[in-house]
């Protein structure tokens, strides 16, 4: 009887930490590929976003470089930043979470 009580401590840590995981967040837009994050168009020029832009469908939230190319980088949902994630020049992995729009 003793071993269940772990047991429900365990998975109510287990979902605790996917609340804070930015990644499970329903608005985090991951990076759909591997390479160099850049949130400018241009160094020294005014970023895409900021933290409270209002963001409509396709509008170019940032750049990833990858193989020397600049892809950009769309807003799949309208909507307010309220975090960006990642650092100007930071390499990003597939998959990893760039901005959560809400």
């Amino acid at each position: 009887p003793a071993a269940p009580a772990p047991m429900p401590a365990a998975a109510g840590g287990a979902a605790a930490e996917p609340a804070d995981d930015p990644a499970a967040h329903p608005g985090a837009v991951p990076s759909p590929m591997v390479g160099t994050v850049y949130l400018q168009p241009e160094p020294g020029s005014e970023p895409f976003i900021r933290v409270g832009s209002t963001v409509s469908p396709g509008q170019t939230i940032l750049i990833v470089e990858a193989m020397k190319t600049m892809n950009q980088i769309a807003a799949p949902h309208g909507g307010t930043v309220t975090r960006i994630l990642v650092e100007d020049g930071s390499p990003v992995e597939y998959g990893a979470p760039l901005v959560i729009i809400e």
